[in-house]
């Protein structure tokens, strides 16, 4: 499944770049429970989309969703993230 969007936040440790993956189709009840989330390596989710990869040096603060060509375009950082 590919990447429907993908923000950077600040990291929360010295091994955390701060992306966030998300398929864009999570609902907000969904997102709202820690469960349903997983710490990947980048790697990991690059070798699964490596549409991201371009995007991975992009600073925190950056967010990404597909645009109507299936490409990642930059967007704007939603303000009801709180990482």
């Amino acid at each position: 499944m590919a990447v429907g969007f993908m923000y950077r936040a600040e990291p929360d440790n010295s091994i955390d770049s701060g992306w966030r993956f998300f398929s864009g189709e999570e609902t907000q009840e969904y997102a709202d429970q820690a469960e349903n989330f997983e710490i990947c390596d980048v790697n990991t989710i690059a070798n699964h989309d490596p549409s991201i990869i371009d995007h991975l040096d992009a600073p925190i603060g950056s967010a990404f969703g597909r645009g109507d060509n299936g490409e990642l375009v930059s967007e704007e950082m939603p303000s009801n993230l709180d990482d």
